[in-house]
């Protein structure tokens, strides 16, 4: 695993119920896809694999949020996040009610396996 030390810097200035959060989205991508490289895209903690964007995330000050999931990508992953508040790209979670391991999981292989396949 690649890391970029602007990801660590990013997450230190979070509130600590945030970067705990955050922290442990790292945590279970990089254990989900342990060949992806971090960087920062976007002003955001970001995965890539082959050069290209898997996930990145972010903290907000009501929400954490996990994206590029498109509107498509959502719906049809719609039963995994019910109950997740979400835009048009992203899914929202804070660290009160985070994301399920199982689902952020089941969130980014689906996500690579669009990124195999050659869909965005």
């Amino acid at each position: 695993m690649t890391t970029d030390p602007r990801v660590e810097a990013y997450l230190a200035e979070q509130p600590a119920d945030h970067r705990a959060a955050l922290n442990h989205l790292r945590t279970v991508v990089r254990r989900a896809v342990p060949h992806a490289t971090e960087t920062i895209s976007y002003a955001m903690p970001t995965f890539q694999v082959n050069g290209k964007l898997l996930v990145s995330y972010a903290g907000w000050k009501e929400h954490c949020s996990l994206y590029p999931l498109t509107g498509s990508f959502l719906e049809q992953h719609a039963s995994a996040i019910e109950g997740f508040d979400r835009t048009k790209g992203s899914v929202h979670f804070t660290p009160e009610h985070p994301l399920p391991d199982e689902t952020l999981e089941y969130l980014v292989l689906a996500r690579l396996a669009d990124l195999e396949a050659g869909r965005r």
